[in-house]
């Protein structure tokens, strides 16, 4: 009861504060930075907004942010993470939604919470009932000290990535995974149906993601008609036909792709393709 008369209490004040600085007509910077993060991830999105406290030559996890206690993972309002689609985090089904982002920072151990609960301010009236998804990882210790907390995303792939939490000495990587094969070979499927079919980026995808190289071969062949002056399309047919066994081939193409784009002084696809042409030595 005391706490949550305390927590009234403290909002009471913090938006009487802000009400009264409108009506005096202040513009004050928050001691807190808010910042929103987004990021591409496989065919959908996910965006972060949280503050960002700073050290400010206090000692955070373990003290000012205690160990084995629900922490709001920033400051002000709880941290929203919102996934357009359903992911994986650390192999658990996450579905598409908005959650709030609680951990509980520990030794050696940290919990990430993704609760229902997106309207907390902080983690004062925070409950474990609202909790959709709960997970453990390992925090690493950081040599250079990382004096704003930062929420970012790392070893972005297209099927995988990192959410990371860095502070003080701090660093937490969050492992999330995506499945999109099914609803990518959907798509091209449709989309080969239709009039303008896209053959140079269905047979850049079969290359990538280990599929049927005879069909990509035949697409890429298809691209070379629709653009007959394009290195990029030599270069990748020429890439699909050294996957294939076709050393020969794969340097015939590259040299066709090397020659045009000399004539049209496209330096990127010179070096690339000449680089193929040496692949196909070895």
């Amino acid at each position: 009861m005391k706490s949550s008369i305390k927590f009234i209490l403290a909002l009471f004040v913090l938006v009487t504060l802000g009400e009264n600085l409108q009506a005096q007509g202040l513009k004050m910077p928050q001691p807190s930075t808010s910042q929103t993060v987004t990021q591409d991830f496989g065919l959908g999105k996910i965006s972060v907004n949280y503050s960002r406290p700073n050290v400010k030559g206090r000692k955070i996890f373990g003290a000012l942010e205690p160990f084995d206690k629900v922490w709001r993972t920033g400051a002000n309002s709880a941290t929203v993470v919102k996934f357009s689609e359903a992911i994986k985090v650390e192999g658990k089904d996450l579905a598409a939604g908005e959650y709030a982002l609680f951990t509980i920072p520990g030794k050696t151990e940290w919990t990430i919470i993704f609760n229902k609960g997106t309207k907390e301010w902080g983690s004062y009236t925070y409950s474990e009932a609202n909790d959709v998804l709960r997970v453990k990882v390992k925090p690493v210790a950081l040599k250079d000290k990382v004096e704003t907390f930062t929420i970012q995303f790392a070893s972005v792939y297209d099927t995988s990535a990192q959410l990371q939490l860095a502070w003080e000495n701090t660093l937490v990587s969050v492992n999330l995974t995506t499945s999109i094969d099914e609803q990518v070979m959907a798509s091209i499927a449709e989309a080969m149906k239709g009039e303008k079919k896209p053959y140079f980026q269905s047979a850049i995808y079969y290359y990538s993601n280990g599929k049927d190289l005879k069909t990509a071969l035949e697409w890429m062949n298809e691209a070379e008609k629709q653009m007959v002056d394009a290195p990029w399309v030599k270069l990748w047919k020429a890439k699909v036909q050294l996957k294939m066994g076709d050393k020969a081939g794969a340097a015939k193409t590259a040299k066709e792709g090397l020659d045009i784009a000399t004539k049209i002084k496209n330096e990127e696809y010179v070096r690339l393709n000449s680089q193929l042409i040496e692949e196909t030595k070895k």
